[in-house]
């Protein structure tokens, strides 16, 4: 069934044949995104197409700017390497006026890709399909690595800005907007004992240790897309965060998110460590890729990136709970208390591992 919103919307864009289905796909937290089929006399055609939140995304037209810029320099740098980028690289599907962004009449905000075929992505992952999925962000990382960081626009400001987060948790507790700062005393110590080195990451690049790179900043193993022959990665989708950044931050995050033992707002801490062998395999899989094209001081902080991405989402979550659950959906009221307290305990997990964490980079980087 084709409803008249996504039938109006599809109408503007250059689809090859007629739309005939258009199924809702609810893993993404942000846009609405439907599954479009077209017919074209009997052939089938398949493509993607979604409603942007304008609510994240103040600004889509230069974020779509972003994605049509890094897109292109990715189609351009595997045919360079003689490799075909079909089903490699997201496909923008233009307007029928050859524009990126189609907008309704009240103000949605609507955009197309062509749909990956025989490929399939990963909520979760094991061991085999995480090194994979690292082998496919890593190659992210390679194929970028000449692209002008700096000339990109900043989707969301200072998104992994670790030291402006840490000023919003400050401006939280100090207005305590709904009377909660006295329950968390215990995480604010904790998060706020450790804010210079969990600040590292933007020291770092402010003082040019670390470069600014092309990076993704949602790097979960479901923005990977497999070959569902090969199971090896294909493409790297969900591009509207992507900015200048730290290669720290997109590695980092993965293994936060998919590294984790338990889920992202489990209440029993005791469940919640970092999976090492899911860590090696992803581990091992980026720097497969990246090896010699990441810096030295990159390669070598790696395991900073996952310690800086736990603490700073403890803290963002710490924040939205003080000032009334603003920004992240909840199903209860203490759901972003729990969330932050699950990152706090995965955080201590991975400073008991410190040492090990230094050890595998070091064997694996040469």
């Amino acid at each position: 069934m084709l409803n008249e919103i996504i039938a109006a919307a599809a109408s503007h864009f250059s689809f090859e044949g007629t739309p005939v289905s258009g199924e809702e796909m609810h893993s993404g937290n942000i846009n609405r995104t439907y599954h479009l089929i077209c017919d074209d006399r009997g052939a089938r055609h398949e493509y993607i197409l979604q409603r942007v939140s304008t609510y994240v995304f103040k600004e889509p037209a230069p974020m779509m700017d972003n994605i049509a810029r890094v897109t292109a320099h990715l189609r351009q740098a595997l045919l360079a390497r003689g490799e075909n980028p079909e089903r490699r690289v997201l496909e923008i599907i233009p307007t029928r006026e050859n524009g990126l962004l189609w907008f309704d009449a009240e103000g949605g905000c609507w955009r197309a890709y062509a749909f990956i075929t025989d490929a399939f992505a990963y909520d979760a992952v094991d061991a085999a399909a995480f090194y994979q999925v690292g082998r496919g962000f890593g190659a992210f990382q390679r194929l970028l690595s000449d692209f002008p960081a700096a000339e990109l626009y900043e989707s969301i400001p200072d998104f992994h800005n670790t030291a402006k987060r840490f000023g919003q948790l400050d401006a939280a507790i100090r207005a305590d907007k709904v009377g909660r700062a006295h329950e968390v005393g215990a995480e604010i110590a904790f998060l706020l004992e450790r804010r210079e080195k969990l600040c590292a990451i933007v020291r770092l690049i402010d003082e040019g240790v670390l470069p600014l790179r092309v990076t993704h900043n949602d790097t979960k193993s479901n923005n990977v897309m497999l070959d569902k022959k090969t199971g090896e990665p294909l493409c790297v989708i969900d591009l509207d965060t992507v900015m200048p950044g730290s290669s720290l931050y997109d590695y980092g995050d993965a293994i936060r998110f998919g590294g984790n033992t338990a889920a992202e707002d489990e209440r029993d801490t005791s469940k919640i460590s970092l999976d090492m062998q899911k860590t090696e395999a992803f581990t091992r899989g980026f720097i497969e890729e990246t090896n010699g094209i990441l810096s030295r001081e990159e390669l070598r902080r790696l395991p900073l990136g996952i310690y800086a991405m736990t603490g700073e989402l403890a803290a963002r979550f710490l924040t939205d709970y003080l000032s009334g659950d603003a920004y992240w959906k909840i199903s209860s009221p203490d759901h972003n208390l729990v969330r932050s307290r699950a990152q706090i305990a995965l955080l201590r997990d991975i400073e008991r591992r410190e040492n090990d964490l230094q050890r595998m980079v070091d064997a694996m980087i040469g």
